[in-house]
């Protein structure tokens, strides 16, 4: 029979197995551990002083608690030129992965400006075009946190390649699931452009930063000097260009927004947007409208009170406020249902349609439309603005897009003409000839080639000018014309208005109108895609 030798412990290969994992799961726990860090404590530090959060601390402010899961964490670069393959760092600049926002699968990448300042390299673009396919094949919504240096340069055409695989994903995504992008730090160069193809962007006032050419080339360029804010920042983004959709005051209050923002969208272009539990009652009456149109039709209301007045709880969430005011985009609810809102603003030129308008109003329609969210127009139009700057900037071909986009568009559409509804413009603002389902008017609205005062000025030309006293003349013309065509009752005989609400049932009515609709099928022509004015 076999012994140990004396004073010599019994080998036990069982423990040898356990010792062999234990350090499998200590070098695991160490990367992750160097991992987590990215470009190390001392870069964070200089990120916190910037006022910005890292890209790990906003994937958890954004997504609920708990639920994120990263992909490709241990991703290096893979290049060797300039020193580069003496720095490698875990994630390579970039986190992505999965998670979920109340509840609901998303995907996403932030950008790290800690590890290389966020500088896009082959690897890098890699990592986010395997978290974009995943969105589209799995019809989820896709996030991207924006924080980045741009290109990284030591790989010159390999990462701009890197880019374009990415602005691809972009396009081919688009209208299949939506895309949500934060300009959280800098964005600049090729790297803007695939925040520009996503449905919605938001910019953080003071650190977000997006323009192709810097200040330092401009001035070398045109000799011309500029601030990075003045150039590319939050307020001239959303105010002056009209690329972002909105401006926050913080990195906190922008993923908040992120959040909020996608509750109002489906998962994908086949899916409904979510609908959410009310206390509001849907019968509830809006008295506050019986008065809320001016009796002088020169005078502005805001159109924002009627839209407040009759949505769920009062909420609305404006899209590009400090853009166009003149006409008001956003999202509400009506009986908890998820609507798009597109209204003439009289409280801001009168409420005409021009050129930033239309292109604002257009982009918001077919966002609407390829996410199967109903729009509610609220018309209140005198016309297109005339003037040979709006001529020359191409109104003809902007309003066009306007009209196309509503044309174009297939989900529940339902108009409520509040006040003017003058000439061409009356045509484009989802009238019951581009094919809106059900039109209503208040007995305030006045739907008619142009103003009564207009009007008469062409009709009655002549009989002005042989008239004795043709001020007096004139007013008793354009009251004969406002009581037979400045009022709803001329186009609701036509057909063309379905109903004359009350004001203060507009609430109920509208409710009524989207359930009613809610089973709508209507298809375009087959065709490979339409040729939209650009």
């Amino acid at each position: 029979m076999h012994s140990e030798p004396h004073g010599q412990p019994r080998h036990d290969p069982k423990i040898d197995e356990a010792n062999a994992h234990a350090a499998l799961i200590e070098r695991l726990e160490r990367t992750d551990a160097e991992a987590l860090l990215g470009g190390g404590e001392t870069a964070i530090q200089r990120q916190h002083k910037r006022g910005k959060l890292t890209a790990r601390e906003r994937v958890d402010v954004l997504l609920d608690p708990g639920t994120f899961r990263e992909l490709d964490r241990f991703v290096t670069h893979d290049c060797t030129d300039f020193g580069m393959a003496d720095k490698q760092v875990f994630g390579d600049g970039v986190i992505t992965g999965y998670g979920r926002i109340d509840g609901r699968l998303v995907y996403l990448f932030a950008q790290d400006f800690t590890v290389f300042g966020g500088s896009l390299s082959a690897a890098y673009a890699r990592k986010v075009c395997k978290v974009m396919d995943l969105a589209v094949n799995n019809g989820a919504p896709f996030i991207g946190l924006n924080d980045s240096g741009g290109a990284r340069i030591q790989e010159g055409v390999a990462s701009l390649g890197g880019y374009a695989d990415i602005f691809l994903r972009n396009t081919l995504a688009s209208g299949v699931v939506p895309q949500l992008s934060a300009i959280m730090g800098p964005c600049a160069g090729g790297a803007v452009y695939s925040p520009a193809i996503t449905d919605f962007i938001a910019m953080v006032q003071g650190t977000g930063f997006m323009f192709v050419t810097g200040p330092d080339v401009i001035k070398t360029v045109t000799h011309q000097d500029v601030t990075q804010e003045a150039l590319g920042g939050a307020s001239a983004h959303t105010a002056v260009s009209g690329v972002a959709h909105f401006s926050v005051p913080d990195e906190l209050a922008c993923l908040a927004l992120l959040r909020e923002l996608l509750g109002y969208m489906p998962d994908n272009n086949l899916s409904q947007a979510p609908r959410r539990e009310t206390t509001d009652p849907v019968d509830r009456l809006c008295p506050d409208l019986d008065q809320i149109v001016p009796s002088n039709p020169n005078r502005p209301y805001d159109v924002k009170d009627v839209i407040t007045a009759v949505a769920d709880d009062s909420r609305f969430l404006e899209v590009q406020a400090d853009y166009a005011a003149n006409l008001v985009v956003g999202f509400c609810r009506l009986g908890g249902r998820s609507v798009g809102v597109v209204a003439n603003q009289p409280a801001h030129l009168a409420g005409v349609l021009d050129v930033n308008s239309s292109l604002k109003g257009a982009r918001f329609v077919r966002f609407c439309d390829a996410f199967n969210i109903p729009l509610w127009v609220i018309e209140d139009v005198p016309g297109f603005l005339p003037g040979v700057n709006q001529e020359h900037g191409g109104i003809i071909k902007h309003g066009a897009k306007l009209l196309y986009a509503f044309c174009e568009a297939t989900v529940p559409k339902v108009t409520l003409i509040t006040r003017k509804a003058y000439g061409g413009a009356y045509c484009v603002m989802n009238s019951k000839h581009i094919r809106a389902d059900l039109n209503f008017a208040w007995p305030t609205a006045e739907i008619a080639v142009m103003g009564p005062d207009g009007a008469v000025n062409i009709i009655f030309r002549r009989e002005l000018a042989k008239a004795q006293d043709p001020i007096s003349k004139k007013a008793e013309l354009v009251a004969d014309y406002r009581e037979k065509f400045a009022n709803p009752y001329r186009a609701a005989q036509l057909g063309f208005i379905d109903e004359i609400l009350v004001p203060r049932t507009t609430r109920a009515r509208l409710i009524e109108a989207f359930d009613s609709l809610q089973g709508k099928r209507s298809r375009n022509p087959p065709k490979k895609h339409g040729n939209i004015p650009l």
